[in-house]
């Protein structure tokens, strides 16, 4: 896996939606061999401006997929487009 990764996961600490969508994006993402990340929205002040009270935010290659909850078999799709 070279690049950047496919799926980038807005996330915060202490975030139950978060953890519950890192764990379905960790699944799809293994299966398909892609690559994902987490990043925290606090930690920059324009993510939080764009994101902050929709974490969590699921992009595929750059686009949004997903505000609070992530559908497997939506992000298989996106990621197999």
């Amino acid at each position: 896996m070279t690049g950047e990764p496919r799926v980038t996961l807005y996330t915060r600490a202490d975030c139950h939606l978060c953890d519950e969508a890192g764990a379905v994006i960790a699944a799809v993402t293994s299966e398909l061999g892609a690559s994902w990340r987490a990043v925290d929205v606090d930690a920059d002040p324009e993510d939080r401006a764009e994101y902050g009270d929709l974490v969590p935010v699921v992009l595929v290659d750059g686009v949004v997929l997903a505000y609070y909850r992530v559908e497997p078999d939506r992000l298989r799709q996106a990621l197999l487009a």
